[in-house]
């Protein structure tokens, strides 16, 4: 005889379990990881060729301008090509991640009004496409070490966790921006914006170094500045040096754009369907 089962509703259970429900839908963020990484090059002529001519050729431009032109100091004995690069793979995977994870929303607009699952579910998988980018842009860092015969030191086994403040940098911004760009449509044509203007104030062509040290901590109030120093440091070694106060302060802007970033995303979350 089988036993019979009650269904107890319980007011706020959803919002209790929020978080751990997430692991119920891995199959769901998977899918939509791998078909954003798929339709990401799909009918382009070159493919994931883009990868790598983007980065290359902002590479080049920069080493002109900053180190040609104005010829800013590189960090120790590094080739001024291969300190820009090693500022730009953070810099790429930050921006992609963020540009990916604002619209990821109304991009995912039919889904979001059909069925529930937890919405966070759909800017996580958005960023994974700016990872794949970044393994793709990683090969021409490596050709770069080989082509100045520049070997790196113990810390490169540290750079995963560079790669992770990277991604968090962009996590929590771009959960809160999407979020607003459900309801204030403007947020599209904003972010193209300042991701063009956060790149030139960003260490990205030129060493954190040349701050003048009493603007260099609040210089570390852009959050980027910490992962490209982090960056830097682990892939150029002893010819690179982190700047401590400011990369914590980095950590700390992170957390807290985090933090906010999960806030206003969940309170914003039940009127998607309505909005969108």
């Amino acid at each position: 005889m089988k036993k019979s089962q009650t269904l107890i509703i319980e007011p706020g259970l959803a919002e209790r379990y929020y978080f751990r429900s997430l692991w119920n839908f891995r199959e769901l963020f998977l899918v939509l990881a791998w078909r954003d990484v798929s339709v990401r090059y799909k009918q382009t002529v070159i493919g994931l060729a883009w990868a790598l001519i983007q980065p290359l050729a902002t590479m080049v431009i920069f080493t002109v301008i900053f180190g040609k032109v104005i010829k800013l100091p590189t960090e120790g004995n590094v080739p001024y090509a291969l300190l820009v690069y090693a500022g730009l793979l953070p810099w790429q995977l930050f921006s992609t991640s963020l540009t990916g994870a604002s619209n990821s929303l109304v991009t995912n607009s039919n889904l979001i009004s059909k069925i529930y699952f937890p919405r966070i579910i759909i800017p996580a998988a958005a960023i994974i496409v700016s990872f794949v980018d970044f393994i793709i842009s990683f090969l021409i860092l490596v050709a770069l070490m080989v082509w100045y015969q520049y070997l790196p030191s113990w810390q490169i086994l540290l750079l995963p966790i560079f790669v992770l403040m990277a991604f968090l940098a962009s996590f929590g911004p771009g959960l809160w921006i999407s979020a607003l760009n459900v309801k204030f449509r403007d947020f599209r044509y904003i972010i193209p914006f300042i991701v063009q203007f956060g790149l030139y104030v960003s260490p990205v062509g030129f060493s954190s170094s040349v701050i003048p040290e009493h603007w260099r901590l609040l210089y570390s109030l852009n959050p980027i500045v910490g992962v490209i120093d982090g960056f830097r440091w682990a892939i150029l070694g002893g010819d690179s040096a982190i700047y401590l106060p400011g990369f914590l302060l980095s950590w700390c802007v992170i957390f807290s754009f985090l933090w906010l970033g999960v806030r206003q995303f969940r309170k914003m979350e039940k009127s998607f369907a309505d909005l969108i």
